[in-house]
Formats: structure tokens, C-alpha cells, sequence
């Protein structure tokens, strides 16, 4: 069964080239979809340097304007041919090698979603305040949508592919994450959990989110708990 393993790129110059090596070297079949929004720390060069503009074995597609991790996912999910998609971020905080347990899961249940999650086995790969705000998120989201995860923010969301091409998705953000889980649950999608690994870099290594992305996912949630199905998704039978 074939992955399409989308990784959304926003000035990595420092991890990309390692993060795609272990992308390559995880054991099961796959496809790489490199979107690269705009780098301007020349990621971008680095890529066209190397890959070229989307052919051969890893696909790389560019965009012109900086828009956002959600706006990378739609494209690389575009551009997806796997049976499952799965997002892999351009850092070295997710281990590629433990999207085999999602996949195996997922294989052995037909499960239509496979969830890695950072937390299930303990809270302390990550700092406390991290992982409240995480908590606290993933508490709403299985409350407001008879959820029963233990990490919505997590980053490795194994999904079937033509529910993900159905769903049309409209963050550009980081708010992606609780879209993505929410139109899930609304529809009536299951999903599972396997425990992965997590090596959490900080704001000095370059990362990104922050605690207005919090308040973003917290919005996102409401929006989408109060909001009509204007995108529904294939059946979950």
C-alpha cells in the first residue's frame, strides 16, 4: 500500500536534506511531496538545485507567496496518488521510521485514520506548558466531537486519501490540525491511535507555532462545531 507522505516546507535549509534522507529510508512504500511556500533562507534554491521543479521520485511543487502549513497540505494532497496521505514536517522533531505502525494499523483495521500521538504513553517528551496547551485542545475537540484522542495536534494524522481530496480545506495555518480532526469526527470517521516518538525543538531552532496558533485552534474548533457540513466527506462505511 502506498503512502504519500506530503511535507509542507517553510525555511529549512538546516533539516530538509536529513528529514527527506529518513523520509527515504522509512520502511514502507511511499511517495514524497515536497511543498516548499515561499522559503527565503534558500531552502527553495537548495530543492530546485536537487529535485527540479516536481518530476522523479521525490515531487517537489513551489509556492510563489508565503500561505501557510494548511495551504502547503491542500497542494501536496493535490498532487497525491497514495492510498493514505500523511504529513511529515520539515524538522527533526517526528520520526519518520514510526509511520510504519500507522500504516500497519491501519492495514490490519481499514481504519480510515491513523493518529500518532506524542502523548499517550507520557506527557514528558515535551515541556508541561506544551503539552497543557495540547491537552487542553485535544479535551475540547473530544468533548464538542465524541472524540477519544489523546493528541489532536499532532502532526503524523494518517488519513485516506479520497476522504483527504474530498474535504477541502480551507485553514492555511497551523489550524489546520483541528480542522482536519474535526470534519473527521463530525462525519462520523474513526480514528486510532498508535504511540510514536518525539524529539520537540524550540523557538531558537526555528520553530514555528506559537501561542496565538493556540488561540487559532481553539477558533477553528468552535467554527467547525457550529458550523453546517459544507464540505462533506465520502462515505465512512
Amino acid at each position: 500500500m502506498k503512502i504519500s507522505v506530503i511535507m509542507p516546507v517553510y525555511n529549512e535549509k538546516d533539516t530538509i536534506l536529513e528529514i527527506i534522507r529518513r523520509v527515504e529510508a522509512a520502511d514502507f512504500d511511499k511517495e514524497v511531496i515536497l511543498v516548499d511556500d515561499a522559503s527565503r533562507d534558500g531552502t527553495r534554491e537548495m530543492l530546485r538545485e536537487r529535485y527540479g521543479e516536481g518530476s522523479g521520485r521525490i515531487k517537489v511543487f513551489y509556492h510563489d507567496v508565503n500561505q501557510g502549513k494548511g495551504a502547503a497540505l491542500s497542494t501536496g494532497i493535490r498532487h497525491a496518488s497514495g492510498a493514505y496521505v500523511v504529513v511529515q514536517d520539515a524538522d527533526l522533531e517526528y520520526s519518520p521510521s514510526d509511520i510504519k505502525g500507522l500504516v500497519e494499523v491501519a492495514e490490519k483495521e481499514q481504519a480510515p485514520a491513523v493518529y500518532g500521538s506524542r502523548f499517550k504513553k507520557t506527557w514528558k517528551v515535551t515541556s508541561f506548558p506544551h503539552f497543557f496547551v495540547n491537552w487542553a485542545l485535544t479535551v475540547m475537540t473530544n468533548i464538542m466531537f465524541g472524540g477519544r484522542l489523546t493528541d489532536m495536534e499532532t502532526c503524523y494524522k494518517l488519513v485516506r486519501s479520497d476522504i483527504m481530496k474530498a474535504m477541502e480545506i480551507e485553514s492555511k495555518r497551523f489550524d489546520v490540525e483541528p480542522e482536519v480532526t474535526a470534519k473527521l469526527l463530525r462525519n462520523g470517521y474513526r480514528i486510532m491511535e498508535v504511540a510514536i516518538s518525539y524529539d520537540r525543538r524550540g523557538y531558537k531552532e526555528g520553530k514555528k507555532i506559537g501561542w496565538r496558533d493556540g488561540i487559532a485552534a481553539l477558533r477553528a474548533l468552535l467554527r467547525y462545531r457550529f458550523t453546517p457540513r459544507s464540505n462533506p466527506c465520502p462515505d465512512n462505511g
